[in-house]
């Protein structure tokens, strides 16, 4: 005979430090994530870009620009499998709990550091690169700082936590109070419980995206998707017969 259900703990019952961390800003921190974008694309449309520095330097840059974007796209896939998909969905298709840890941990950890490691690259290319750093504006200094202290924070709470310490299940507490966010059912008691590394990184992550839409990364929600279909671009023919049919469109002769 199973034991009845116990409701889940509501914002409530928690005391007004934990619904400010863990109702309020998250709340706060989406809402100008997306209002932000919004606002960004809407009257700053010339500004949607990472204002490239390829001109400037290439030999860094083809080192720690690929190495940060490997890293950063699969501990960005890594968070939203740890966050997102419950704990018994995985359990479900047979992937087991040490699996899992074994799996998230040593993935984890290895992403972690190529994504710093790209991102030590990137700012020590704009710090020793005149043009480069001449280009680099406040707002980037900023956003680098956020950046770098997110990573940090998550690369040394899993490092604490698994590697060093005994090890530990975010999924049990982490995961339901990210979901119970998107559920409008804000469960802030399972992240009073957290080891403090794990809330840091929470924090951070928030704050930096609730800065994200006023920042050169807005260019990471932008595919260009476009490029697989338009034409090529032709400057100069060397058929000087145009045919009998109608060129297609975009594909018209120029001079």
């Amino acid at each position: 005979m199973t034991a009845p259900a116990q409701p889940l703990p509501t914002a409530a019952e928690a005391g007004p430090d934990a619904v400010l961390l863990w109702v309020v800003l998250p709340y706060v921190a989406l809402a100008v994530f997306v209002l932000g974008h919004i606002w960004r694309y809407r009257y700053d449309k010339f500004g949607w870009t990472t204002r490239s520095s390829q001109l400037y330097e290439r030999r860094l840059l083809r080192i720690g620009s690929p190495l940060f974007h490997f890293g950063i796209l699969v501990v960005l896939l890594g968070h939203i499998g740890g966050l997102v998909i419950p704990k018994s969905w995985t359990e479900a298709v047979g992937i087991g709990e040490s699996a899992y840890h074994l799996g998230a941990v040593v993935l984890g950890t290895i992403a972690g550091i190529c994504t710093l490691g790209g991102l030590a690259i990137l700012v020590y290319r704009r710090r020793t690169v005149g043009p480069v750093f001449s280009a680099t504006t406040k707002n980037d200094k900023a956003m680098y700082v956020s950046l770098t202290a997110t990573i940090v924070l998550g690369l040394a709470a899993t490092v604490a936590a698994n590697l060093v310490g005994g090890g530990y299940d975010y999924r049990e507490t982490i995961s339901p109070w990210f979901r119970s966010i998107f559920w409008f059912r804000p469960d802030p008691d399972r992240m009073t419980g957290a080891p403090v590394l794990f809330q840091l990184h929470a924090i951070s992550a928030m704050l930096l995206f609730g800065f994200w839409p006023f920042t050169r990364l807005v260019h990471m929600l932008t595919a260009p998707l476009g490029y697989l279909t338009r034409p090529y671009i032709v400057y100069r023919s060397r058929d000087t017969r145009l045919g009998a049919r109608a060129p297609r469109r975009g594909w018209e002769r120029v001079g």
